[in-house]
């Protein structure tokens, strides 16, 4: 095995009161939460909801723009996997930069239902566009050509994966809660069920402060990146 040394998407959020008019608002702040965006491709610029769910901390635009560079070889027709995907923005940039497909895996039920939202969303925005585009240049076939296959599973990372046995992704993100100890468990059953394809790609990230944990041996580390609160790397599988 491979050592991989220590060297954001979910924090724990220390606990504070809440005076009665805080809890009275707490259900509206969390309609009103934020959001995301898409940075390039097809959908470059939409702003996209995202839920105020305890812990839920997506990628930042600087963190993304870095990992999608370091993926710009791979994401043509590359069918993906969003392991723990919160807001969905790791694989819906993937999508929008012209992914394949992409299955994404949420625990909390309120992120998975926004996530189901933004994805049609975008999809319907597609259709209509490519129907505009057929109409216009009588290219029958330019609707499929822009129609992205994505599936949205709710639950537990490590249930889920198993049942995914069959399918090879070509890249898969692995963006799990911080201090939850989930890195190993997730890596051992991506490879115990032969979820990665050969010459596939794995992004990894999680705390700085993470002890070292190990990889396969055909699993190997082409780039990674360490700032003081977190540490993402990508792997090829050789």
């Amino acid at each position: 095995m491979i050592p991989l040394s220590a060297t954001m998407k979910r924090v724990s959020r220390p606990s504070r009161a809440s005076s009665p008019a805080k809890k009275s608002n707490s259900a509206h702040a969390k309609a009103k939460a934020g959001h995301i965006r898409i940075i390039s491709g097809q959908w470059r610029g939409r702003k996209l909801p995202v839920l105020d769910t305890e812990g839920l901390r997506p990628t930042t635009d600087r963190n993304k723009e870095t990992l999608f560079n370091w993926l710009m070889p791979y994401l043509n027709e590359a069918r993906c996997l969003d392991v723990f995907a919160g807001s969905g923005g790791l694989g819906l940039e993937a999508l929008s930069r012209y992914a394949l497909s992409c299955d994404f895996v949420e625990l909390d039920k309120s992120a998975n239902a926004q996530l189901k939202k933004n994805l049609a969303m975008l999809t319907a925005n597609n259709a209509q566009a490519a129907n505009v585009e057929a109409a216009n240049t009588k290219a029958a076939n330019t609707k499929a050509a822009n129609k992205k296959d994505h599936s949205v599973h709710q639950g537990d990372a490590l249930a889920i994966l198993p049942t995914l046995s069959g399918k090879n992704f070509d890249i898969i993100f692995v963006d799990p809660p911080f201090n939850k100890g989930l890195i190993e468990p997730t890596l051992s059953a991506i490879e115990a069920n032969k979820l990665l394809s050969n010459d596939g790609v794995l992004y990894v990230e999680h705390e700085a402060n993470l002890a070292p944990i190990t990889l396969p041996n055909h699993w190997q580390i082409i780039k990674e990146k360490r700032t003081s609160a977190l540490c993402y790397y990508l792997i090829k599988a050789a």
